[in-house]
């Protein structure tokens, strides 16, 4: 998907602080984002099942362009299949704000183009048991 197409779907907006930095060179690492997928896929399960499930695995993941300290990122996901109690789902995350270099320390810029920095698919699982609508919500 292109960044326009996720438009009105499930999202998080995050600033990266100095306390997500793992490397030198204001470096997060790919953990992070994974962190928003996950946070991602409990929204997109809570809106279709009413239940927050359990994330099973990830099949793909791809870190795509470096996160550092200062940067907004947005997280997008969708559910792409549905089983009896499984949800494969689609996740991709977008750097849409990045500090300036050269310019006051606090100095940041919204980007023109969005910069995918990382995207995912795995699958999560509602219990049987724990799923509160009969026919899904998204």
């Amino acid at each position: 998907m292109n960044y326009e197409e996720w438009n009105g779907r499930p999202s998080i907006r995050v600033r990266i602080s100095e306390s997500d930095v793992h490397y030198a060179g204001g470096l997060v690492d790919g953990a992070k984002m994974m962190q928003f997928f996950g946070d991602v896929a409990t929204e997109l399960l809570i809106r279709a099942d009413g239940d927050e499930g359990l994330f099973r695995a990830y099949d793909m993941v791809e870190f795509l362009a470096p996160v550092h300290a200062g940067d907004y990122i947005e997280v997008y996901g969708k559910i792409i299949s549905s089983g009896k109690s499984s949800r494969k789902m689609y996740f991709e995350a977008y750097k849409v704000v990045c500090p300036v270099e050269g310019k006051a320390p606090s100095a940041c810029e919204l980007l023109t183009v969005p910069v995918l920095v990382a995207r995912a698919s795995g699958t999560c699982v509602v219990p049987v048991e724990n799923q509160r609508y009969k026919t899904q919500r998204i």
